[in-house]
């Protein structure tokens, strides 16, 4: 049993109501997604931390893949057709290859500047390429959860 943690903080959001045909169809796998904890529309950082302890695998400022020991791989989606941003109001942390600890801060970006561009900050966190049924979700849509709380769990 691999235990995943919030990578940010926000809301609960089921997959199937993000806006992205392959997360909301779990084309990549299941998991849940965050809609970034408010801001009082100003503008600043949100902080997203490691889910689980690993190997950073792919790494963009948009998102990563967070490579466990046991051969999983988590990813996590920083709002829905952001790689249009080419890295702008994203700050990286890390890098590809590096060992990290659950966690640990990985990057920083804006999800209000995000918005302000007309694109959706809801953050899919995906257990990669699991089997249906192997993810089981520890919150319900709507739920409130800070960065590093217990998200789901993957036998």
């Amino acid at each position: 049993m691999l235990d995943v943690a919030a990578p940010l903080s926000g809301t609960v959001v089921p997959l199937a109501d993000v806006p992205d045909a392959v997360f909301a169809q779990e084309i990549v796998g299941p998991g849940v997604a965050i809609e970034p904890a408010p801001t009082d529309g100003r503008a600043g950082t949100s902080r997203v931390v490691a889910p689980v302890a690993g190997t950073i695998g792919s790494l963009f400022p948009h998102a990563f893949a967070l490579e466990t020991p046991d051969g999983r791989t988590v990813l996590v989606h920083l709002g829905i057709d952001t790689v249009q941003l080419a890295g702008e109001g994203f700050t990286l942390h890390v890098a590809a290859g590096d060992a990290v600890t659950a966690g640990q801060e990985l990057i920083t970006w804006d999800p209000v500047a995000v918005a302000g561009r007309g694109l959706a900050t809801v953050c899919p966190v995906v257990a990669l390429q699991a089997p249906p049924g192997q993810v089981r979700v520890l919150l319900a849509p709507g739920d409130e959860v800070q960065a590093g709380d217990p998200l789901f769990s993957w036998a």
